[in-house]
């Protein structure tokens, strides 16, 4: 699903985000990305969803090369992932079913769909119950469920979660990686950028480490062993 093939990313200080990156990931892959701060994760992450473009090298999504899209099919392809972010990034003014229908009415889908997805996500993500409420309402896990259901209602072919259990308590973590444990199961890729090794170490997935941009580690069922 995901080629990186000899991808370099240089930026104009010519500082060297990744260097020479060459990796696969198959459709339904939970894969973590590990590595101290200022590895080149966040570039990882921004050449994935097209906010940046490789310096040398190609990136290959679902059979297209992604730095080869016009600028006007850059949101369609945007369309296919999910992002969850650290800090949730709910609409405060909205509640919980609103954020999420949100989602859908940014990609112009039909009411009907619409009524019919949204109560579907929110039972996934165990919030049926907290529809009607609004983000200061909840508690931080029940906002990243809604972040989560936001990030997975359009049915993407690639969850990207940068750091979402960073603001939340063990419990609570736990609980949020068993929501993205079940998306996966259900056929979709996941890649999960993270410093909370016992998370990593617990769950036994693959594990990919970078270092100063390059791969050092790239394990099946590995585990984070990495000090920052």
């Amino acid at each position: 699903m995901i080629i990186f093939q000899n991808v370099s990313k240089v930026y104009d200080n010519n500082v060297f985000a990744l260097k020479n990156i060459s990796l696969e990931i198959e459709r339904g892959e939970f894969v973590f990305l590990v590595g101290p701060s200022g590895a080149g994760k966040s570039t990882f992450i921004k050449l994935l969803l097209k906010e940046v473009d490789p310096t040398k090298g190609k990136l290959i999504i679902n059979g297209t090369e992604i730095s080869g899209l016009k600028h006007k099919q850059v949101p369609y392809y945007r369309r296919r992932i999910g992002m969850v972010f650290q800090d949730f990034r709910l609409i405060n003014s909205l509640n919980v079913e609103e954020n999420v229908e949100f989602a859908m009415r940014v990609v112009e889908a039909s009411k009907k769909d619409i009524k019919k997805r949204v109560p579907l996500v929110l039972s996934m993500v165990g919030l049926t119950h907290k529809a009607k409420c609004f983000p200061n309402e909840l508690s931080g896990g029940e906002q990243q469920r809604v972040a989560i259901a936001r990030a997975i209602v359009n049915n993407p072919t690639m969850v990207i979660a940068d750091e979402p259990t960073g603001n939340l308590d063990p419990d609570t973590s736990i609980e949020i990686m068993e929501v993205l444990q079940d998306i996966n199961r259900a056929g979709t890729t996941v890649i999960m950028a993270t410093h909370a090794k016992n998370i990593v170490d617990s769950m036994k997935k693959r594990v990919i480490a970078i270092e100063s941009g390059t791969i050092v580690r790239d394990e099946q069922r590995g585990r984070y062993g990495y000090e920052d």
